[in-house]
């Protein structure tokens, strides 16, 4: 198990002006509000509270940078969905998307699905938004703990129906640990590059 006991916060961006240099490796974590992108960000690095988790939805308002290592880092972007935020605000976090995919630090992007839900309109525009940067996905069924053994095979066949090669996919729970060695040697896989 790799674990990154020195992982920390680096910086909460408002701003794109606010993005550390473009150098090093990122990799970008997106999904609609109450996925559970920041409990996959503690499960993966191994550290219980790194990025804050809420039962609430929309509570991830800024892009979260969390340096792993040096020059290896992991940007936790704000939910979609039912996040209840200003038209300023969704604004802003799109302009700061838009920027971070232009970044030649980015090298991958775990995009957490709902395994209960599937993939739904507003994942397949983060979809879109990838395949126009290049950018590489991997897809997190989240909370796979919650769906019986025969459902979650249904649910993976699904999405990778819909996926149709656009992304890898894979069963996750941060609960049980269904997944981790695979999506953590993805994660190291992109940060090595």
């Amino acid at each position: 198990m790799n674990s990154y006991d020195r992982a920390a916060l680096l910086l909460s961006a408002a701003h794109e002006r606010h993005f550390p240099p473009d150098e090093g490796a990122e990799v970008a974590f997106a999904g609609r509000s109450n996925a559970g992108k920041s409990s996959a960000i503690n499960a993966l690095t191994g550290r219980r509270a790194l990025a804050r988790t809420s039962k609430l939805p929309g509570r991830t308002r800024l892009l979260n940078f969390f340096e792993l290592t040096p020059g290896r880092r992991i940007v936790d972007l704000p939910g979609f969905g039912f996040a209840a935020a200003s038209t300023a605000e969704r604004a802003s976090w799109e302009s700061m998307t838009t920027a971070l995919s232009q970044r030649a630090a980015l090298r991958g992007l775990f995009l957490l699905i709902d395994s209960r839900r599937g993939v739904l309109p507003r994942d397949e525009e983060l979809l879109v938004w990838a395949g126009a940067s290049e950018c590489p996905v991997h897809v997190l069924l989240s909370k796979s703990d919650k769906l019986k053994r025969a459902e979650l095979a249904q649910a993976l066949k699904a999405a990778d129906l819909t996926l149709a090669g656009r992304a890898t996919v894979q069963a996750f729970s941060a609960v049980d640990g269904t997944g981790l060695e695979q999506a953590r040697k993805q994660l190291q896989h992109w940060l090595k590059k």
